[in-house]
């Protein structure tokens, strides 16, 4: 089980941080892209460097692993891990959009154990532990129970033809946050088909997990975290009556995709 003291300091460093962010949304900051279609910001690089200080300062032994800091394979050899993303959501952050959020996780030994989604512009403070469930804002949540596929609510701005059985919903930016909303049922289904970075889900997982979602890879897989290669190929986050039958409307998608990457 989760360290509860821990899980209050993380909170709390969370908070400042996302209050930091907020201090500057919608105000002039330099911006660039790392590679087309990747922006960040020189916020993004701030919250980083605070991040950094404060959570090794909690737990000096712990590897460090974040969107935003060069990787050092050090953090292998490491049985707990922050995995850490400053501004998730940065497209939003920009374009002075509220759907963005600071993500921050510990993984031991490859499972997250806790987790934080601070997002200010929402008023939105997501946290889980191992074995402690998921609140937002203090109050617990739960996913749903929805066990019919068709009518499934998901996060997006178009559903592609093929999925049009479903229901489009609001989507945030933020990864972390759409994967949180099957946490307190607000969607019932959160997929992705490309590779993905640790740093973008490790926090919404254990949010989800811990509210009684499940997750996985995009083909059903367990996600794991510290991985020598920090990525996952897809993430599902859903109530558990259509997890199966998310993987299997995917499966075929997916396995196209990771073959033409071959």
């Amino acid at each position: 089980m989760a360290d509860i003291r821990l899980a209050d300091a993380v909170a709390d460093i969370a908070r400042e941080a996302g209050a930091m962010a907020l201090a500057r949304w919608r105000t002039d900051f330099a911006r660039w892209e790392k590679t087309p279609g990747s922006p960040v910001c020189e916020v993004d690089l701030d919250i980083d460097a605070m991040l950094r200080a404060r959570l090794m300062a909690l737990l000096p032994d712990a590897g460090w692993l974040s969107e935003e800091t060069a990787d050092n394979p050090d953090r292998l050899a490491c049985d707990r891990v922050w995995v850490v993303d400053p501004i998730d959501g940065t497209r939003d952050y920009i374009r002075g959009r509220p759907g963005w959020a600071v993500s921050v996780a510990l993984a031991e030994r490859g499972r997250t154990t806790l987790a934080v989604l601070d997002a200010p512009a929402r008023r939105e403070i997501w946290r889980a532990g191992s074995g402690l469930g998921a609140t937002l804002n203090g109050a617990a949540v739960r996913a749903g129970d929805r066990m019919i596929f068709p009518g499934a609510r998901v996060p997006t701005d178009a559903l592609p033809k093929a999925d049009r059985d479903l229901v489009a919903v609001e989507k945030p930016n933020s990864i972390a946050l759409r994967m949180a909303m099957v946490a307190d049922d607000r969607a019932d289904l959160v997929a992705t088909l490309r590779w993905g970075n640790e740093w973008d889900i490790a926090a919404a997982a254990l949010i989800a997990a811990e509210a009684g979602a499940a997750t996985s890879d995009a083909f059903g897989a367990p996600l794991t975290f510290n991985k020598p290669d920090p990525r996952a190929f897809g993430v599902i986050v859903s109530t558990p009556g259509i997890h199966a039958a998310a993987v299997e409307r995917l499966h075929d998608r997916a396995t196209a995709i990771v073959a033409e990457e071959r």
